[in-house]
């Protein structure tokens, strides 16, 4: 089992910034990629960003250049540093692990509890 675990949500104005961690435990020796997804009120699921185990990032168009992806070197903790926010990404962003080691297709079997991210005025 793995238990993920975020932090980092809050409320910010359209252009500010905010930094989301996760930490996972459990067993984490089963960990491949990591990864956050958001979803916001009578939208889809929308995968954000990933990271492999060495390093390898993807990332939604709707986030290029403004959200980064990064990933401790213990590889249980993963970080999204969001940038020139915008009130689209108003959403709950979920933390995700699997135990593939490549992002192709990935959409996390294990989720943390989400954690909340207003931006508004």
């Amino acid at each position: 089992q793995v238990q993920l675990v975020e932090s980092g949500g809050g409320l910010v104005q359209p252009g500010g910034s905010l930094r989301l961690s996760c930490a996972a435990s459990g067993s984490i020796i089963s960990i491949g990629v990591m990864g956050w997804y958001r979803q916001a009120p009578g939208k889809q699921r929308e995968k954000v960003a990933t990271i492999t185990m060495v390093g390898t990032t993807t990332y939604a168009d709707s986030v290029k250049g403004r959200f980064t992806i990064s990933r401790a070197s213990a590889k249980n903790t993963v970080d999204l540093q969001m940038n020139s926010l915008k009130p689209e990404d108003t959403a709950v962003y979920y933390c995700t692990a699997d135990r593939i080691l490549t992002s192709t297709g990935y959409k996390g079997g294990y989720w943390g509890q989400g954690t909340q991210v207003t931006v508004s005025s």
